[in-house]
């Protein structure tokens, strides 16, 4: 009895000394901590749930390493699935920005609507060198005979710092401007303008 006792207590130990040296997880986000909310809304959209390739669809980060293989970090995690952080900080920047608002969880109008639906091809997390995201997205009207804009957006944030810290920074500049994109063309067709697809 003695002896099964003393090796119940070095595993209790050994156990004991696996949890003290464990490397805490990190969570990061896209969404800004300062997204501003304005005080009247300009203009109402509903943001489909936004597709995200299957490579990266984890709660851990997944970076793209020299030799082309993707490598999947254990400690660095997103603090909500990647569709709903990407949604979150594109949804939060039309708001600050272009005082557009989501009417998710809302109660639609009756009236005319607009919505866009964002498909992301890549995003991609390459340290020390850039955070990317390739994505189509299109805005469509409830509007009987209205047209749809289809557009594609390809953007590149350069990372020269290491670490992840520099990457989340980066990937939240590249939300920001795929938001800008979409809230730019968004205002067009409110005002009655023509859209049109930035020129790259």
């Amino acid at each position: 009895m003695k002896r099964v006792t003393g090796v119940a207590l070095v595993v209790a130990s050994a156990l004991a000394a696996c949890s003290t040296n464990k490397v805490p997880e990190r969570f990061h986000t896209l969404v800004p901590a300062d997204a501003a909310v304005p005080a009247q809304a300009q203009g109402l959209v509903y943001i489909h749930p936004v597709g995200i390739p299957p490579q990266v669809d984890h709660a851990q980060w997944v970076v793209r390493q020299a030799d082309e293989s993707l490598l999947m970090l254990e400690q660095d995690r997103w603090a909500a699935p990647l569709q709903d952080e990407l949604r979150g900080a594109v949804v939060a920047r039309l708001a600050a920005k272009w005082g557009i608002v989501d009417v998710k969880g809302m109660l639609a109008p009756s009236g005319p609507m607009l919505s866009v639906h964002i498909d992301v091809q890549r995003f991609e997390t390459t340290p020390g060198r850039e955070a990317r995201i390739d994505a189509n997205w299109s805005v469509n009207s409830n509007q009987k005979g209205s047209d749809s804009l289809l557009c594609r957006s390809v953007i590149q944030e350069p990372v020269s710092e290491p670490g992840i810290a520099p990457l989340a920074a980066a990937h939240r500049r590249a939300a920001v401007r795929l938001a800008d994109e979409i809230g730019q063309q968004l205002t067009a067709i409110r005002q009655g303008q023509r859209a049109a697809c930035a020129q790259k």
